[in-house]
């Protein structure tokens, strides 16, 4: 079963808060109407636009988002 972005992005929870990477994901975490089933791009790109969360930045997500293509 391949896991959502939600379930791949959990993975970094906990990092320093200067690791993006980890602010990213708890920010993502504590957002209870983030799509958490969600694997595709463009959805999560838009829902990311919409929210404006500073701590969920584009850039952030994008990184992450080319990980999560890497290994599923």
């Amino acid at each position: 079963m391949e896991r959502s972005f939600y379930q791949f992005a959990l993975a970094y929870r906990g990092g320093s808060k200067d690791d993006d990477h980890a602010v990213f994901a708890e920010a993502m975490f504590n957002d209870l109407a983030f799509p958490k089933n969600e694997k595709e791009f463009d959805p999560l790109s838009r829902y990311l636009e919409e929210k404006a969360d500073p701590h969920m930045r584009s850039v952030i997500f994008d990184e992450l988002y080319a990980l999560y293509k890497e290994r599923f």
